[in-house]
């Protein structure tokens, strides 16, 4: 896969907050929604970038800790994308999930 974020997986994600990386996800998530079953090109890029951000998320050293908590929203998002069959997941709970982390990070600004 190539990195549509490269300059954040070359480093510049790690300055980040959990919330301030959460609420990129969200970003993503978002797009993801806007685009379902309207634009199937638009919604693989935005699928694919969430994709990328939480990898980016999970992979970062200093959550460690919390990968059981990143992991499983990596995994909502593939079922939602798949229509829910396995965890019942769906584009606008995700969504909603993901923009409490947007208000967070918000926040702490």
């Amino acid at each position: 896969m190539t990195a549509q974020h490269a300059s954040l997986a070359a480093g510049r994600w790690q300055t980040l907050s959990l919330a301030e990386q959460m609420a990129n996800v969200g970003s993503e998530v978002a797009r993801v929604r806007r685009w379902h079953g309207k634009d199937a090109q638009l919604c693989e890029h935005a699928f694919v970038r969430a994709l990328e951000l939480l990898d980016l998320t999970i992979g970062d050293p200093r959550w460690a800790g919390r990968r059981k908590e990143l992991t499983p929203a990596r995994e909502c998002l593939c079922d939602a994308m798949l229509g829910g069959h396995q965890y019942g997941s769906n584009l606008e709970s995700l969504d909603r999930y993901s923009f409490a982390f947007a208000l967070a990070a918000r926040a702490n600004r």
